[in-house]
């Protein structure tokens, strides 16, 4: 649709610089006809093109255009716009901007084009535009359009079934605000178990529908789920009818917002067993307590050792593997189960306790035991020792060793010289680090090192090592 901002009509004319246009040479009207248009045609009163400025390379078939009638080079459909121009432009009638299709070997090229006449009306001018990267653009904003409308069906669709499967689902369901612990959507089936009208809810807290004596269980389940991809259920009871179920909680983000997807199962009641109060006891010794299946993967613990790795309970720990918590990686608990596998028993073993991310760990000792069989258990005993080790005083052993006081060297000794005894000072925390490890172990600390136990004795008597307790083996 063409629009008054096509043409020249009621838009405010020159003033000052009216007066400008009459100096105007031949070589400056001439180069302004030029850059008005991409395509610039001068044609006579009967729409004969006298002649063309354009670009050869940009359109390459307009170079046969001169002497030809401008009617006859465009497509059949664009001649009553020629027409209609050359008529108006006899008329004296303001131009408006017509397009028109150049057909040419690579497709048809689309021209907006305006005329103006001069020299009394005996010559007319038109300025073309070319339109090929506007279409390109076109183009693309079409393609644009429908792949997103084809996506949006698309999700229409999965948004349908996915909906019917929530709504049809048996299992009670709910969507649920992570900061405020507001219902966004309940299924039918969490209706029915909490006892809520028909649509009654979202809006409503979740807490509303829970016991007391089960809040903060599930306060325990929601932290958790907000930093853990995977949280154990956990039993609660529901306010109405107080009927336990089992909870599983997991969170996810949508719209820069938290929610937390909660599934309400029936509990199943745990076989009931002989009580032992040596049960009792482990739960609440002060040290941690953990036992493991053959894969070292938790199996259960005590409230200790939950505590330590900060976890919302104990269901949280089970299946995830040692390693994850104990030890470096590919050592200590290798060293361990040697240990055990040797003399039947792993004890005061040093070593650290790893909380998420944390390299460095909390130094901690370590006693572990196994039962007999191809499919046995591990049961370790951990006791936190960083506060022990912060209280001693400072030893014989507290030797210079630091990067600063190394440079202090320069000056006194040679490049080399420092070199040396730079790798000499690493080569003994090494060794140091590797019996303390090992508890002492040589044989062990040998095999961590890379080295042969001949090798690491010789060592050790050339850094002054060779009285430490025992040789453990």
């Amino acid at each position: 649709m063409l629009t008054r901002k096509h043409s020249i009509e009621g838009k405010h004319p020159f003033g000052k610089a009216a007066e400008l246009f009459n100096t105007l040479d031949a070589d400056a009207a001439m180069k302004l006809a030029m850059v008005a248009g991409d395509v610039t045609l001068v044609l006579d009163d009967t729409g004969t093109i006298l002649d063309a400025a354009f670009d050869p390379r940009e359109f390459p078939s307009f170079a046969g255009f001169v002497g030809n009638n401008w009617i006859e080079t465009v497509n059949d459909d664009s001649r009553p716009k020629i027409m209609e121009m050359l008529a108006a432009a006899r008329r004296g009638e303001v131009q408006h901007w017509r397009q028109v299709n150049h057909p040419s070997r690579d497709g048809d090229v689309p021209i907006r084009y305006a005329v103006l006449s001069v020299n009394g009306g005996e010559h007319r001018i038109a300025f073309g535009r070319d339109l090929r990267e506007a279409g390109k653009l076109q183009q693309r904003l079409l393609q644009v359009q429908q792949s997103l409308e084809r996506d949006y069906l698309r999700m229409r669709q999965l948004e349908a079934r996915y909906r019917m499967l929530f709504e049809r689902s048996t299992e009670p369901v709910m969507i649920v605000e992570a900061g405020t612990l507001r219902i966004r959507e309940g299924n039918p089936a969490a209706h029915t178990l909490v006892g809520a009208r028909p649509g009654g809810l979202p809006g409503k807290k979740l807490l509303t529908f829970i016991d007391k004596h089960s809040h903060d269980a599930v306060q325990a389940l929601v932290g958790a789920a907000l930093v853990s991809d995977t949280v154990s259920p956990g039993r609660i009871r529901i306010a109405r009818g107080q009927r336990e179920v089992m909870a599983s909680v997991n969170g996810f983000t949508q719209d820069r917002g938290q929610f937390l997807l909660v599934r309400l199962v029936p509990a199943t009641d745990r076989p009931a067993g002989d009580f032992s109060p040596v049960l009792s006891l482990v739960d609440q010794m002060p040290d941690g307590f953990v036992v493991a299946d053959g894969n070292l993967e938790i199996v259960t613990a005590n409230a200790a050792f939950v505590e330590m790795l900060q976890a919302a309970s104990v269901d949280q720990l089970r299946g995830r593997h040692l390693s994850e918590s104990i030890g470096r990686p590919g050592i200590d608990l290798d060293l361990i189960e040697g240990q055990i596998d040797q003399h039947g028993a792993a004890r005061n073993v040093t070593t650290i306790l790893r909380v998420g991310h944390d390299i460095e760990g909390e130094p901690i000792e370590l006693s572990a035991v196994r039962t007999a069989g191809e499919d046995g258990y591990y049961a370790f005993v951990i006791r936190p020792i960083g506060r022990r080790l912060r209280d001693l005083p400072p030893g014989s052993q507290d030797l210079p060793r630091s990067v600063e006081q190394l440079t202090e060297l320069v000056g006194r000794m040679s490049l080399k010289d420092i070199v040396r005894e730079s790798t000499d000072l690493i080569e003994r925390l090494c060794i140091e680090a590797a019996l303390s490890y090992t508890s002492d172990n040589r044989a062990s600390a040998a095999e961590i090192l890379g080295l042969s136990r001949q090798s690491l004795y010789s060592k050790l008597h050339r850094y002054g090592l060779g009285n430490l307790a025992g040789d453990g083996e």
